[in-house]
Order: structure tokens, then sequence, then C-alpha cells
């Protein structure tokens, strides 16, 4: 008789559906391919840099910034000070971590459909949204970017092996038409991981701790 588990499901969940079958050819020129779309999803979160330089050529300010950043750093001070998370922005960057989770699973061969701005598709990516009262302490987005460090370096080999399993995934395709599904598992993995440090320390949604794992 197996005993149900007691650890509560943790508040950020990504989960892609495994298909039998891939395109060998927008596997092919897949790099080509999401071109595009990676520019939008580019400009959304890493904005555009802009240099103002004065009449003899030296610079007088240099800015930049993207929509993503603008949240991270207005979230921070809303919980600081008012202890808020509004729901129509948590509702955005909801749908932006969304759009983001498409567009890098058809980078990495996890999904043949084009990236959609608006639909799930394959890809399942769900974020509680928090009781900042009770759920959230409001000096924690102090330093959250800190105590997520571990995760960090741990993250850095996990996808240094992630673009190995994709290497080899892309060849498997090529040959076979299929992602084998070990590789597959463990990409999503990274993904599921990378995605629960991103609720902790950058979309600031949850206190608890992302679990090292990757289920």
């Amino acid at each position: 008789m197996s005993i149900p588990s007691t650890v509560p499901v943790y508040p950020a969940r990504l989960e892609i559906d495994y298909s039998e079958h891939h395109d060998r050819v927008t596997t092919l020129f897949r790099v080509v391919l999401i071109i595009p779309i990676a520019i939008v999803i580019g400009v959304l979160t890493t904005g555009v840099t802009r240099t103002v330089y004065d009449q003899s050529g030296q610079v007088v300010s240099t800015t930049s910034g993207g929509i993503a950043t603008g949240l991270f750093v207005a979230t921070v001070l809303m919980i600081l000070f008012r202890q808020r998370y509004p729901r129509w922005w948590f509702d955005f960057a909801l749908e932006l971590t969304r759009f983001g989770a498409r567009v890098g699973a058809y980078l990495v061969l996890l999904m043949d459909g084009y990236p959609s701005t608006v639909d799930e598709q394959s890809v399942h990516l769900d974020i509680d949204y928090p009781d900042v009262e009770r759920d959230l302490n409001r000096w924690l987005p102090l330093v959250k970017w800190l105590l997520a460090i571990p995760h960090y370096v741990v993250l850095l080999f996990l996808y240094i092996g992630a673009v190995f399993a994709v290497v080899f995934a892309w060849v498997a395709i090529l040959i076979t038409g299929t992602y084998p599904r070990g590789l597959f598992d463990y990409v999503v993995g990274v993904g599921r991981w990378g995605l629960r440090v991103q609720a902790y320390a950058i979309l600031l949604v949850t206190d608890r701790y992302p679990p090292f794992s990757l289920d």
C-alpha cells in the first residue's frame, strides 16, 4: 500500500507534452526559424540599450531595460512598501513567462509548433498567485537573489548538460524523427528547475525555497 506524499506542490510548475515524432525539416533549420520570435521575446525581456552623447562625443547617459526588468523592480517595491502584488501585473508576468517558456521549448526542440503569443500549445506552465500578507515576507525580496546563488551554480552545470542533450537530440531527430525520451525528460527537468528559481528570486511569488530537483 503506497503512502501519499505530504510534500506540498511547489507554486511554480512546468509540464511539456512528449511527442513521438518530430519534423526533420523544421528541426534542421530551427536556429533560423526562431529568429523572428526570439527578437520579440528579447525586446520584452532585455529591452533596448540607448546611449546619449554630447557635442564633444562624450557619453552623457546610457539607459537599458525591458518590461521584465521594470516588472521585477516594481514588484520588489510594492511588496516592500505596500505588501501588495497587484493581480493585473501578476497575470501579465505569468503570461510573459508562459510565452518565454514556449519560445524556449521551441528552441530546444521540445515542440514543433511555432511559439504562439496566446495559445498554451504543448507547454503547460502555471504559477500560483500569492497572498502577500500571509505568504510573503516583505523583506525577503531584498536578499532572494543572494539566497538563490547555490541554485545559480547548479543550474550553470545543468544548462551545460542541457546544451549537449539538445545537440544529441537534434542529431537523433534528423536520423530517426524521434526525440529520445530520456533527453527530453532531462531538458524539461532543467527548465522546471529554472522556473522554480525564477518564481522565487525574480517573480517573487513565493518564499518557499526551491527544491534541488528536476522533478
